[in-house]
């Protein structure tokens, strides 16, 4: 059985969820703009990249190229805006990529990481978090980002005449 705040956390998962993938496939006019080229071919790339990481990294590459054909704020703006996704990006991966676990005593739901830490002299496997109010705020703070994110790619776009 779970607890009624587990549903609530399942909610606001699947909203990032949404507003990301939303969000990430706004990089389509971004990468068309900073390559200088139309809209479908951008599809075609950001459909042949398949992590949200190498994504970001040809939106960054292409923004920092010395023969840009945007202008240097819109490449500010850019590198600028991908930097906030990145952040945002670790938030979600965390809650997508981990178990969870349920006490039988009632006691907080928590979060177990599902990879392995390597440090210099040993492993960490198994991080833990519980599950709170404090985790949910958090989880709204990344969807108002979210929601902040978009609406700057769109300004971007339009701004300085990329595809759209």
């Amino acid at each position: 059985m779970r607890p009624p705040d587990f549903d609530q956390f399942l909610m606001q998962i699947g909203r990032i969820n949404y507003a990301w993938t939303n969000t990430e496939s706004l990089l389509i006019h971004l990468i068309a703009g900073l390559a200088g080229t139309d809209k479908g071919v951008a599809t075609i790339i950001h459909l042949t990249l398949n992590t949200t990481r190498a994504r970001l990294d040809l939106v960054d590459r292409l923004a920092k190229r010395d023969d840009c054909p945007c202008a240097p704020k819109a490449c500010e703006r850019v590198l600028a805006v991908s930097a906030r996704m990145k952040k945002v990006s670790g938030l979600r991966n965390h809650f997508n990529h981990c178990l969870y676990a349920f006490d039988e005593g009632g006691g907080p739901v928590r979060a177990i990481q599902m990879r392995i830490a390597d440090r210099k002299t040993s492993l960490r496997i198994g991080e833990e978090s519980v599950l709170d109010r404090a985790t949910l705020a958090e989880l709204e703070a990344a969807l108002v980002e979210m929601q902040a994110i978009n609406a700057e790619i769109w300004a971007i776009a339009k701004d300085y005449g990329m595809p759209l």
